[in-house]
């Protein structure tokens, strides 16, 4: 990547004005790390192991999970360290990694759930041809497809980054190397670069929110015409937790990236950037536990066996 760049080293200011709530904001921000892995690691598990889950439905949510799990080891773990630290440097190439993996498994997620949104259309609205519309073949496309567009689309965007030149402040006003954050801090004209990153955010954001809402618009046209409430209730069941999590990632994710950065402000944003790196994946695995029955009984009948083993050692 040809950079004519002066700063060797980015300095991620991150909560450094905050003071001694530092250390409470490590512990808070410690524990929760510690609930995503735990909670994605768990429903994994459970997925792999269960073969009562073995479906396309639980397959994407098994792909999400695993993708959100590095989504967030690739921010936390350097923000845990640099809470306790007095110097909160990363260094150039550094930076370029982790805004390309950050991106690549952001990305990832938001394509997963506009195809998580096809296959509840898929299952309600086309039972009949379900077993062919979602064959494993085609789940396994789809979870390629979603990947791999997910990094080609985050490498376009860590080059258009980091091609500019890079020789004044290495004042990074976030807690990782951000596309906003760092994009700012070039000593170039940015305009055609945040140009097309917008563009291309819009393109990430807006299309599988669309799709997502054409699919829910079938699905509660069908949902309306079944005659048993116990049936329509099943079935909005299974599309609830699919849509919390959209609302509130998209929500969040469309606050921080879908407006020009000359908009940007820092403590309402680096508020919205927690929420999106944090809160958005912590609220998958709660969710998918919580409200879905079937991961509930999944994940009792893990602890039994576990338990039964532990016993007969």
């Amino acid at each position: 990547m040809a950079n004519s760049s002066c700063v060797t080293e980015f300095l991620l200011l991150g909560f450094s004005s905050l003071g001694e709530l530092q250390r409470v904001l490590f512990v808070v921000f410690l524990c929760l790390y510690l609930i995503i892995l735990s909670g994605n690691l768990t429903i994994i598990s459970v997925i792999c192991l269960d073969h009562g889950l073995h479906t396309p439905m639980y397959f994407f949510l098994g792909v999400l999970s695993t993708s959100e799990t590095f989504y967030t080891i690739v921010i936390l773990p350097k923000m845990l360290i640099n809470l306790l630290s007095v110097l909160r440097t990363l260094s150039f190439m550094s930076c370029v990694f982790q805004m390309y993996f950050f991106l690549g498994f952001a990305v990832t997620n938001c394509l997963l759930l506009g195809v998580m949104g096809y296959d509840r259309y898929a299952a309600i609205c086309q039972p009949l041809h379900y077993a062919i519309l979602m064959s494993w073949r085609v789940c396994g496309q789809l979870a390629v497809t979603c990947i791999l567009g997910g990094f080609l689309i985050s490498l376009l965007g860590t080059i258009l980054v980091f091609s500019l030149p890079f020789c004044g402040s290495n004042k990074v006003n976030n807690y990782f190397c951000d596309i906003s954050a760092v994009i700012r801090l070039a000593c170039a004209d940015t305009y055609i670069n945040e140009l097309i990153i917008f563009i291309g955010g819009v393109l990430v954001l807006v299309v599988p929110l669309i799709f997502i809402c054409i699919s829910y618009g079938f699905i509660v046209s069908t949902v309306l015409k079944i005659s048993s409430a116990e049936g329509k209730r099943k079935a909005f069941s299974t599309c609830a937790s699919h849509l919390i999590v959209v609302i509130v990632h998209y929500g969040c994710a469309s606050s921080v990236y879908l407006r020009p950065s000359a908009q940007y402000t820092t403590g309402t944003d680096r508020l919205v950037t927690v929420t999106y790196t944090i809160i958005t994946p912590l609220l998958n695995p709660m969710v998918y536990s919580l409200r879905n029955r079937d991961v509930q009984l999944a994940i009792r009948k893990m602890i039994r066996k576990t338990g039964f083993s532990v016993k007969s050692l």
